[in-house]
């Protein structure tokens, strides 16, 4: 197998570079054939590489946010966590909720495409027509690159049967706290001392801040009031790749801190060590991002990496 390395800048001939290079790749790295045309009694050798061969040779195309290069972005790609090509057909994992379910695991169907040399012609249904060259990095990971942008997209190949859900939720769980409307607090324990969350009945998550709410339980969510906003962040944990913890700031203390576990695709539960507290929250107004529309517009995956809290596990589950 040869690896070829291309560096990119903003250089037009580098580009125009990169673009012949396709041609080269795909022979190198592809398994390529050649088909026979018969014209008036004469043989012509047509070689046909096998772009779709590859696309096709895993069932879903995990695209990892955080290998992304340049500034541009293609936005189906953007708020996609796996993307799969299926006989003609795009289909797009674009939720953490129902994830490894919608569509029997490959997700909804987004547009279109078609395979030429060495790229992929994509019609989506909302954001139209994209060409994308395709670059074959190893066994499992192709580059999508496009060339109006200057940015490429690196997704890893997985089949449905050893595709790791479970795995992604967890590493994407602040997707997750932003898919619903807002959280409805549905349980408190008995346990626990009296503390100044326990007047918190509705917690909403954005992309940069949080929101709560002391409304009653029941509130239709669009008569809720929400009385605070501030600061939030979710924690990986050093020892426990599944404990997630998460903080809150508020004025009048210091952070809120809570172990954050997940019941089902609409519950969660925070854990509140200092008061020895537990308490359920469910999701109401669930954001399906499809093709269009209100979340469509405002999700969009960006590089992160959450920081990490060197705490143990304290609640018992």
């Amino acid at each position: 197998m040869v690896l070829v390395l291309c560096c990119k800048n903003h250089n037009t001939s580098i580009m125009k570079t990169k673009l012949l290079l396709t041609s080269i790749l795909i022979a190198t790295l592809m398994t390529s054939c050649y088909t026979e045309v018969i014209v008036e009694d004469e043989f012509i050798d047509e070689p046909v590489y096998n772009t779709s061969q590859v696309l096709h040779s895993y069932d879903l195309w995990y695209v990892d946010i955080n290998a992304t290069r340049g500034h541009g972005e293609v936005p189906f790609i953007q708020r996609a966590f796996t993307i799969s090509f299926n006989r003609g057909t795009l289909y797009a994992n674009n939720n953490i909720v129902g994830i490894g379910k919608t569509g029997n695991g490959f997700g909804i169907d987004i547009g279109y495409y078609d395979t030429v040399r060495g790229a992929v012609d994509i019609d989506h249904d909302i954001d139209g027509q994209w060409f994308l060259d395709v670059f074959a990095v190893n066994g499992n990971t192709i580059e999508l690159y496009d060339a109006r942008s200057d940015t490429s997209y690196y997704l890893k190949g997985y089949d449905i049967g050893n595709f790791d859900y479970d795995m992604l939720f967890y590493e994407n769980i602040n997707y997750f706290l932003q898919e619903y409307d807002a959280w409805e607090k549905t349980y408190t324990s008995l346990e626990g001392a009296l503390n100044e969350f326990d007047n918190e009945n509705f917690l909403q998550f954005q992309p940069t801040f949080f929101r709560s709410s002391i409304d009653p339980v029941g509130t239709p969510l669009v008569n809720l009031k929400w009385d605070f906003e501030g600061d939030y962040s979710v924690y990986d944990t050093a020892a426990d790749e599944t404990l997630k913890t998460l903080t809150l700031a508020y004025r009048s203390s210091s952070n809120d801190y809570f172990e954050l576990y997940v019941i089902n695709e609409s519950t969660i539960e925070l854990y509140h060590p200092s008061s020895k507290t537990v308490y359920e929250f469910r999701g109401k107004g669930y954001q399906e991002y499809l093709k269009a529309g209100k979340g469509t517009v405002e999700k969009k995956r960006k590089k992160t990496s959450n920081p990490i809290m060197n705490v143990k596990r304290s609640r018992d589950i």
